[in-house]
């Protein structure tokens, strides 16, 4: 397990300060705010330790709704809403400065048999010579503004292949879909909560950036203001982090400056675990101006 994943898993499990309040430190992976994706997965860690082992999340529905600062902690506190025979419901709210930063709403189920079908994996190349995204940005390092260098080429505790990557300085049009190749960067425990948290935090990685794809668009543009709005998951089936799975986006629509996206995330022998959504902001600062 590489160093930034080791810290990543320690953070997740977060400080319990009450019996539904915790603290999370973030880990900055050069950006200066925290990254949205640890928001989601120290959430879900922070409902998940108020529900007993016998039940796993199976959705959850987030807001982001401020920056975060990287350098300061985020305490999550717990609303308990509902405990049923076989749902938990559990609302979570992060603070920090004294603000809401993000809120969520998470069900968690026991195990139960039922019907079972699936979409299928679609057909595209796997992650055996693909480049990774570090390495594609530290190929464009130079090019890269000071400002942001450091946070793209910055070693991640999720390794990350695109299957179809775009030059980010000279973008041509593409369809507005998007296939990623993700696992942890190291070896797990065995713990499924460690896998669904660490799904969550890789999920918002290349998500709204899809919906910029049909026009010629990306965050590196100066002028562009991408941020996520809000973020949808449901696990299926289990899963390992520590295991190549195929994130497959695509964007069905864009106005308003905002961008939704939808998602189904795939083991490697092709079975759907879990099914992504997420609207984000996408707005380009000079139009603004001259509105």
């Amino acid at each position: 397990m590489t160093r930034v994943l080791s810290e990543l898993v320690d953070l997740l499990k977060l400080e319990r300060l009450e019996a539904d309040l915790f603290r999370g430190q973030s880990q900055d992976l050069g950006w200066g705010q925290v990254f949205g994706g640890q928001v989601l997965g120290q959430a879900l860690s922070a409902a998940g330790q108020t529900v007993g082992p016998d039940r796993h999340v199976h959705s959850l529905h987030a807001y982001f709704l401020r920056l975060g600062d990287a350098h300061k902690p985020i305490i999550y506190t717990v609303d308990r809403i509902r405990d049923g025979g076989s749902f938990a419901t559990r609302r979570v709210v992060a603070v920090q400065n004294g603000h809401p930063i993000f809120n969520m709403s998470a069900s968690f189920q026991v195990e139960e048999p039922g019907f079972d079908h699936a979409d299928t994996m679609p057909q595209v190349a796997g992650p055996e010579g693909l480049e990774s995204d570090l390495e594609l940005w530290r190929r464009y390092a130079a090019r890269l503004p000071e400002s942001v260098r450091s946070r793209a080429t910055a070693e991640r505790p999720i390794e990350l292949k695109p299957v179809d990557p775009i030059d980010p300085f000279t973008p041509n049009l593409r369809p507005p879909d998007q296939a990623v190749w993700m696992r942890a960067a190291g070896p797990l425990a065995d713990d499924p909560a460690v896998h669904r948290a660490l799904l969550t935090y890789s999920s918002d990685f290349s998500f709204v950036t899809t919906a910029l794809r049909p026009h010629g668009a990306t965050w590196v543009d100066p002028n562009m203001q991408v941020a996520s709005v809000d973020h949808v998951m449901w696990f299926h089936r289990p899963f390992r982090m520590d295991d190549w799975l195929l994130h497959v986006m695509h964007s069905p629509t864009a106005s308003g400056a905002r961008g939704l996206v939808r998602g189904s995330v795939f083991s490697r022998d092709g079975r759907l675990v879990a099914s992504t959504a997420q609207e984000g902001l996408m707005r380009r600062r000079a139009e603004k101006k001259r509105g």
